[in-house]
């Protein structure tokens, strides 16, 4: 500190000056937090695929109580879907449509994450404690995020249904393209970016906010570094349940407009959302649309801590990579 430094290093002309680096573009492209643009999309491909794959089977339970059809609708519990999947085809049933997230979540989070930090950048002006940059930032994320992981999220909802029609993640491409046209793979486009949206905002803002809340409370500096992957996953868990509970009555709509006509689901002339909402009234009460919460909430609250504690440990690794990189260039 210099409050502490001897009286001769106080005088600016002893100062020593730390050797100065040259002037690369490998330094020049390092983005905040000392990482690079392409640093940031593997940190959050590598977080989005280990993130869905560990919690697919709660994914899967969550769709089926979604998409039930027939009028009136069928109720389901946790546990009639649970022992409905395992009837039907056994604990692999829990996976099916799995190859289809597999090959959407890794491009959708390298998006999600890469436009939420350069966003985040611009909007905060650096101050950690700008919820609303934060928020906004997780707005313009998720609209590139869903741009492209929506066709492989229909795909995936589709062959997670019961006794779904399709072989797999090729013959359901082909069926539907052929069927139904390309603008399906996109028919809930808009639904979803209108519930990520406040989901994204929600889970960033209070993120963030824990995540430094949490940080603050720390009993000590040197234990920072021991603390931080409890930091994350604790912060991550707790926005991913609060974003979870207030967006799940648009993840049933979400739901119902990518698996229209299949398995006996609805399908709507129109496909709008005002147009699904009335349908689950009607059929259901307003508590068709909480159809799905408490799987939703199981699934987030672990994904979200399995998500940024991933993501921010990815972004450490590539952080020493480039120190011990650019210590290097300079000696």
């Amino acid at each position: 500190m210099a409050t502490d430094a001897s009286p001769k290093f106080q005088q600016a002309e002893l100062i020593p000056l730390p050797p100065q680096p040259d002037y690369s573009p490998a330094i020049a492209a390092v983005e905040h937090d000392g990482l690079r643009f392409w640093q940031y999309m593997i940190a959050g491909s590598v977080a989005g695929m280990v993130e869905h794959m560990a919690m697919f089977p709660v994914d899967t339970i969550k769709t089926q109580m979604q998409a039930l059809g027939s009028c009136p609708i069928r109720s389901a519990s946790v546990n009639q879907a649970v022992q409905s999947i395992l009837k039907a085809d056994g604990a692999r049933g829990l996976y099916r449509g799995i190859g289809a997230m597999a090959l959407g979540a890794g491009p959708a989070h390298a998006a999600y994450f890469s436009v939420y930090e350069i966003c985040k950048k611009s909007f905060s002006g650096g101050d950690p404690d700008n919820h609303a940059a934060h928020a906004a930032a997780g707005i313009c994320a998720t609209v590139a995020s869903d741009a492209v992981l929506t066709p492989m999220d229909m795909v995936k909802q589709r062959l997670q249904l019961g006794s779904s029609p399709y072989k797999g993640v090729l013959d359901c491409v082909t069926r539907v393209m052929r069927q139904d046209g390309f603008r399906a793979f996109y028919a809930s486009y808009w639904t979803t970016v209108l519930m990520n949206a406040p989901f994204t905002a929600v889970h960033f803002a209070a993120y963030e906010a824990a995540k430094r809340g949490l940080t603050e409370v720390s009993n000590s500096p040197e234990s920072l570094s021991e603390e931080t992957l409890v930091v994350h996953a604790t912060a991550g868990a707790a926005a991913g349940a609060m974003a979870a509970a207030l967006t799940t009555p648009l993840d049933v709509v979400k739901t119902q407009l990518q698996c229209q006509g299949v398995c006996g689901c609805d399908r709507f002339a129109s496909g709008s959302i005002g147009d699904v909402f009335r349908t689950i009234i009607k059929k259901d009460g307003y508590r068709g649309l909480m159809r799905g919460w408490m799987p939703r909430m199981l699934f987030h609250a672990p994904a979200a801590a399995i998500c940024w504690s991933t993501y921010e440990a990815a972004k450490s690794f590539f952080q020493d990579s480039n120190n011990g990189n650019n210590i290097n260039n300079v000696t």
